[in-house]
């Protein structure tokens, strides 16, 4: 009769799954990556928090209060807001006359985040190499 030939079971693994999940992961991670690493460039302290030294310069302080309004204390009318161009300008020539004045936001209280994250890219695009913020310190 006919005589059976036996096959050998094969002990190869098919990767052609596994290479088309990794594709897809990758393609995945290139799309998020950009959305992830938006932010603003910060310089932290190395250190912890101290205050100014009486003997440096005075700094630059740009506020912002609870309503987006733009405030500076450079100038003649420290009181009146101002727009956000103006600050600009204002920043970037007192960077460019002393690149080593310290900048410093100063925030309402009840300010919304985003008004501040907004001026520290403001003053980012200006020129400022580091910005500080300004805080009170708590009563005990």
């Amino acid at each position: 009769m006919y005589e059976r030939k036996r096959r050998r079971p094969v002990s190869e693994i098919n990767v052609v799954p596994y290479i088309d999940v990794m594709l897809v992961l990758l393609i995945i991670f290139m799309v998020t990556a950009p959305l992830v690493t938006q932010g603003v460039k910060v310089d932290l302290p190395k250190a912890q928090a101290e205050s100014l030294d009486e003997d440096s310069k005075p700094p630059i302080i740009a506020s912002v209060n609870a309503a987006g309004e733009y405030f500076i204390n450079v100038g003649d009318n420290q009181e009146a807001p101002m727009s956000a161009t103006d600050l600009a300008v204002i920043v970037a020539a007192q960077i460019q006359k002393d690149p080593n004045t310290p900048v410093v936001v100063k925030g309402d209280g009840a300010v919304p985040y985003n008004y501040v994250v907004q001026l520290m890219v403001l003053l980012q695009r200006a020129g400022v190499p580091s910005v500080g913020l300004m805080t009170e310190t708590p009563e005990q």
